[in-house]
């Protein structure tokens, strides 16, 4: 008895628990709202009809109601522009766009102002650095190497391009999963599958069978995270404590991923290379032309310890790895296909390298070769000549693309619960299947084959885009509105199950829902009907009568406040500064990590044995966030510190933390100090040098407003006081002054009173205003 007790808690479930949760499957689920059918509710009568514009209105309304409560009022113009235009593209608006909303008298201004945001190219840059959040986006492979993927930044820009052109969002699901079977001539669909492709790889893994089984794990979890808010990834040691989804049942859904390998050397398409392949092959073939008698060299060296070399290497892997790897090609099963792919895949002359090195250098070994010590001299004084050939390489970019395909088409490698999710331990084959809580009478999905794959994937991608799916529109509605108002109507976003938390307002969450799927699953309707509601127009000064009855604002009677994500503040700061560069898509890009003066333009070593080589074009130092490189063992330092994702995993909400180092990073960084210099340049170079049109313009263009009384009187206090200040340290004859950078009329040019306009302007750009939106 007490081995069984302990068998059953080791298993995480007991056995009455585990027949109490087969009997609830028999039975007619509960009224959980996330797992029945969506259907559109009947929109609630409310008192104030004047004030519902939308739907939306009626549904938040009617609960501010009967709790005796009234809205806020609505944002006055200024300060509504400046919330939808980092709403909707993470930059600040210009004055000048400021101004032509506010002075627009037409009934319609703010549908027009919505639809421009919603049709610029900023939209897609913003919702497509949502998404990959959730994608676990990096341009790096993460462990020890933290190898680079420099094919990766192509699926960074199909979200982009998606986003952009509206793709239905159950095509956009569609592609993501399944891309390759569905649309096998298709080379975007085919990038699109760099949605599974992105987990964190070990190539030096030595145990290939515990590799897959990790991969189908990270893609199992990924997608139902993703696309259903499911915590799917308890329940592959043992059953959810939580919902009733059983580790058989986990493991079926992992079985739609069992024959999915991954090719990152697919050749681009005849035709389709854009301006940035055509550069890559340019200065590869420069490179190549350059070095070919090098190379040449290297590999005639290499060659002689080649085999060798491969057998040390493969005999390395674990038994069951060698057991595939050494078989006949003739007996491989399905599962040693895999195996020997990936072998194969993670192979490179860099292990024959070693193995020379090692074999000329390590004479204590029993492989040790005296023959090797002078090939191994030859060979390293080659890599000295090659290494002078370093500039002339493509500073980024690639030649290939990273996608899913599957190795056969019927013989597909079985898929075994696991004993407490432990690869070594596997008890039953299962076969594909949808947990029965999420898919009712639709748990099994009808499979067909194609010519090249099982097909298991496109069931499961169908399955999930169906417009009768129960969660699939529910969980991205509930994404967009938490965008918006800071928290979901189910405000933990990440879990729609029994641990997660209740809707707010159930019914606004099913009219959301049933209305983007039968807008045809549009994106940018959904933002639109959101964005033009009297429920996102509202004030958001705080109420005393709101906080006595809604203390959380769950309500929604006052519009929240929320603080810009990492990305914002800094594409906000150089947006604003006048430096931020345009242009869309392309390689992953390499800012400097400190002040660009200082010499940081070579490539130095900011993290162990991984360089951050910064970009020579000074054009990619100001591009967006969205585009710098991200490598995950090594966060961009500026924005670091103000909780961006973590891409090791599906990120869901950004964390707002409040810590020293924040306003440390600002105030300190020489890189923010040039951006308020330029900034500052810009302000005189549009206001002149008249000090009240300065200070005007400053917090027009950060705050999208004038300084009141108070503030002008501490603004002009700081400029006064901080030219004494300034004065007194030159005096010295030891101070450098930092003044405006870009001015373009010099004429009366003072450059004390422009430092301390300089400091001004970087201590204004560091205040709770700028960095909230309203």
């Amino acid at each position: 008895m007490k081995k069984t007790l302990y068998l059953a808690i080791l298993l995480g479930f007991s056995a009455l628990a585990a027949n109490a949760a087969d009997d609830d499957k028999s039975k007619p689920a509960k009224a959980w709202s996330a797992y029945q059918p969506v259907k559109d509710p009947a929109i609630p009568a409310v008192k104030q009809k004047a004030w519902v514009r939308s739907p939306i209105d009626a549904f938040v309304l009617a609960p501010i109601e009967a709790k005796g409560l009234k809205p806020s009022p609505e944002a006055d113009r200024a300060t509504f522009i400046r919330r939808a235009t980092l709403d909707a593209w993470g930059l600040l608006p210009t004055p000048e766009e400021i101004k032509a909303f506010v002075s627009d008298k037409s009934p319609n201004a703010h549908e027009k102002l919505v639809d421009r945001l919603l049709a610029s190219h900023h939209f897609g840059e913003r919702q497509a650095r949502r998404w990959l959040d959730l994608a676990r986006y990096a341009d790096s492979s993460g462990f020890q190497n933290d190898n680079t993927r420099p094919n990766n930044w192509r699926y960074r820009d199909y979200v982009i391009n998606a986003f952009n052109s509206d793709k239905p969002f159950n095509r956009f699901i569609q592609e993501q999963v399944a891309g390759d079977e569905l649309w096998p001539d298709s080379q975007e669909a085919r990038i699109a599958t760099g949605y599974l492709a992105g987990y964190p790889d070990n190539a030096n893994s030595r145990d290939l069978v515990q590799r897959k089984y990790q991969i189908e794990t990270d893609m199992t979890d990924l997608v139902g995270e993703t696309f259903l808010s499911a915590t799917i990834g308890c329940a592959r040691c043992h059953n959810h404590k939580a919902d009733r989804v059983s580790q058989k049942e986990y493991f079926q859904l992992q079985a739609f991923f069992a024959n999915t390998a991954f090719n990152e050397k697919t050749p681009l398409a005849k035709g389709t290379e854009t301006e940035f392949d055509k550069e890559y092959q340019r200065q590869q073939a420069i490179y190549q032309d350059a070095t070919k008698d090098i190379r040449a060299k290297q590999k005639t060296i290499l060659d002689t310890v080649r085999e060798a070399g491969r057998q040390y290497y493969n005999e390395r892997y674990l038994t069951d790895s060698r057991d595939a790897i050494f078989k006949p090609e003739a007996e491989w099963t399905a599962l040693d296909k895999w195996v020997n792919w990936r072998k194969q895949a993670v192979a490179s002359d860099n292990e024959i390298v070693s193995y020379l090195k090692n074999t000329a250098e390590e004479k204590e070994r029993a492989d040790h070769n005296p023959d090797n010590v002078e090939k191994w001299k030859q060979y390293q004084a080659l890599t000295e000549q090659l290494k002078q050939f370093d500039k002339l390489k493509p500073a980024k970019g690639s030649a290939q693309l990273t996608a899913a395909f599957e190795l056969t088409n019927k013989d597909v490698p079985p898929t075994h619960v696991r004993f407490g999710g432990i690869h070594e331990r596997p008890l039953e084959a299962v076969e594909p299947g949808i947990p029965a809580l999420w898919g009712g009478k639709d748990a099994k999905l009808a499979i067909t084959p194609t010519d090249k794959s099982s097909g298991r994937r496109t069931a499961l991608a169908k399955w999930l885009s169906s417009d009768s799916n129960p969660l699939t529109a529910r969980v991205y509605a509930n994404r967009v509105w938490s965008q918006y108002f800071d928290r979901g109507i189910i405000s933990t976003v990440a879990d729609f199950g029994r641990a997660g938390q209740k809707p707010t307002n159930p019914e606004l969450l099913d009219h959301l829902a049933s209305d983007f799927v039968a807008d045809g699953w549009s994106v940018k309707k959904l933002h639109r009907e959101i964005m033009l509601s009297s429920t996102y127009r509202q004030a958001s000064n705080e109420r005393a009568d709101v906080l006595k009855v809604d203390p959380e604002n769950k309500l929604l009677a006052v519009y929240p406040r929320k603080r810009m994500e990492a990305e914002v503040i800094r594409d906000s700061l150089l947006y604003a500064s006048g430096l931020l560069v345009d242009k869309v898509g392309g390689p992953s890009v390499f800012p400097p990590i400190l002040r660009s003066g200082d010499g940081v333009g070579k490539s130095r070593d900011f993290a162990g044995n991984r360089a951050w080589a910064v970009s020579e074009n000074k054009e990619d130092w100001y591009r967006r966030s969205i585009y710098v490189f991200t490598r995950r063992s090594f966060p961009y330092p500026i924005t670091q510190n103000f909780d961006p994702a973590n891409p090791n995993n599906p990120h869901h909400k950004r964390d707002v933390t409040t810590t020293p180092l924040q306003a440390l990073t600002l105030f300190n960084s020489e890189i923010v100090f040039d951006w308020s210099q330029a900034l500052a340049g810009r302000v005189i170079n549009e206001a002149g040098q008249n000090e009240d049109a300065q200070l005007n313009r400053v917090y027009q263009i950060l705050f999208a407003r004038l300084p009141n009384p108070t503030e002008r009187t501490a603004l002009k206090t700081f400029l006064a006081e901080q030219q004494i200040a300034i004065r007194n340290k030159a005096a010295t004859g030891k101070f450098e002054v930092a003044v405006p950078s870009g001015i373009k009329d010099t004429k009366g040019f003072d450059p004390v009173r422009s430092a301390a306009f300089v400091d001004l302007v970087h201590a204004v750009a560091n205040s709770n205003d700028f960095a909230y939106r309203f």
